[in-house]
């Protein structure tokens, strides 16, 4: 039987959509906006972060999904965020 290891989550925390869901992680994407001073305009961009998928919410989390992830300590190379819960299913 495995040892349960209690990752603290603390920081940053966000919201998107479920674009990609691999065994023990997910891949979010949200978009944002950034002003540009020099035009007086707003700008769109999306970011991806991967986040840690942990065992008991595999099979809640689909593709499409609206979920939140906060921050944790390093986990991989690429993955610093942990999910926390399912915010709304994908609409049809």
């Amino acid at each position: 039987m495995k040892k349960e290891r209690k990752i603290s989550l603390r920081g940053r925390s966000f919201k998107g959509n479920v674009i990609k869901k691999f065994p023990k992680r997910v891949v979010i994407e949200f978009e944002r906006t950034i002003y540009i001073k020099k035009y007086e305009r707003y700008l769109k961009r999306r970011t991806k972060l991967h986040a840690r998928l942990p065992e008991e919410l595999f099979e809640k989390i689909n593709l499409g999904d609206y979920i939140e992830i906060k921050e944790c300590r390093p986990l991989s190379k690429i993955v610093h965020f942990m999910v926390v819960r399912k915010i709304n299913k994908k609409e049809k």
